[in-house]
């Protein structure tokens, strides 16, 4: 897969690097039957976040994604196909994160999520945008925590948009 981006605002030396513990995710722009985006909102925090989580250590990337978004989203998807990688450095935890990245569509009826208890502390809602207005809701989102600010919310900026060229093109 071919990189999309690469997060490294506070700076992590290449010899950090190296003693990083790293995670690896699936992610997904995922367009419903009228072509709306879907979009968890963290209420609490105020941000907003492309559905998608951590890979167990066997767990195939397209069987983890579809577990993801039925939970988060209460959907089960289609892949489509890939978008890309994002390589996230995060110094404040000591993390290289990998997210492998896909378009997918739902399939079947929309349902309710599954949340986990700390996404229910964060006040995860669902939410569905046509592409622009998730754009925007994306890029104006209000974190100010760090895991959220500088990395979340850039990394789904630049996956969602990645997604319009791989799915315009």
């Amino acid at each position: 897969m071919k990189e999309i981006v690469f997060l490294n605002p506070e700076y992590v030396s290449e010899e950090e690097m190296r003693s990083y513990r790293v995670r690896e995710a699936a992610r997904a722009v995922v367009f419903d039957a009228d072509d709306n985006v879907a979009l968890l909102h963290a209420i609490k925090n105020d941000y907003y976040k492309l559905p998608g989580g951590g890979l167990d250590d066997d767990t195939d990337k397209i069987v983890a994604l579809k577990r993801e978004c039925r939970e988060e989203l209460g959907c089960d998807v289609e892949v489509l196909g890939e978008i890309g990688i994002v390589n996230e450095w995060r110094k404040f935890c000591a993390l290289h994160q990998i997210s492998y990245c896909y378009v997918a569509k739902v399939v079947g009826d929309k349902g309710e999520p599954d949340f986990t208890e700390d996404e229910i502390a964060e006040g995860f809602e669902v939410v569905w945008f046509p592409y622009e207005k998730a754009r925007n809701m994306l890029s104006e989102s209000k974190a100010v925590e760090i895991e959220a600010r500088e990395y979340m919310v850039p990394r789904d900026v630049a996956i969602l948009e990645a997604s319009k060229i791989r799915t315009t093109s």
